[in-house]
């Protein structure tokens, strides 16, 4: 029954979005705005698909994953990205990953990428660094250039 598989993962996302936004909300000061939002959009999202599912007309089986290589890619370069964000910095690694993912799963549009990638990394820079004032960590190439010094 894949209806119930979707209103049941539905709404956990919405659960665990509705509780991430609600202890989003006891954060001081500015820095559970984000958590706060990111909670309330997976909370939307899962209640969306839960009730589209519980509204559908058809009921068929289908496959959990219909691309088992691009999973394992994906989640490759997901543990990679973690594994590099401290040692290369938020930035780099994300900018890094931004254009490898999209290669590695056949996309063959590079200046969409670069450009895709370019635009991902200054809102990620406006949200945290700007609007958060968050500190990430330090760029490899920041570090190198001063010398190693922090």
């Amino acid at each position: 029954m894949v209806n119930g598989q979707d209103i049941t993962l539905g709404l956990i996302f919405a659960i665990i979005g509705g509780c991430a936004a609600w202890m989003a909300s006891s954060y001081n000061g500015a820095g559970g705005t984000y958590p706060m939002i990111l909670g309330i959009v997976l909370a939307l999202l899962g209640a969306t698909i839960a009730a589209r599912a519980a509204i559908a007309t058809q009921n068929e089986e289908r496959p959990l994953v219909t691309a088992k290589a691009n999973l394992i890619i994906a989640l490759i370069a997901g543990a990679a990205y973690v594994a590099l964000v401290v040692p290369l910095g938020f930035y780099t690694a994300s900018a890094l990953l931004m254009l490898c993912i999209p290669i590695a799963l056949g996309f063959r549009r590079p200046i969409f990428t670069v450009v895709s990638a370019a635009v991902f990394v200054m809102m990620v820079w406006l949200i945290f660094s700007v609007i958060l004032e968050k500190p990430l960590p330090r760029e490899i190439w920041l570090t190198l250039g001063s010398g190693g010094g922090a």
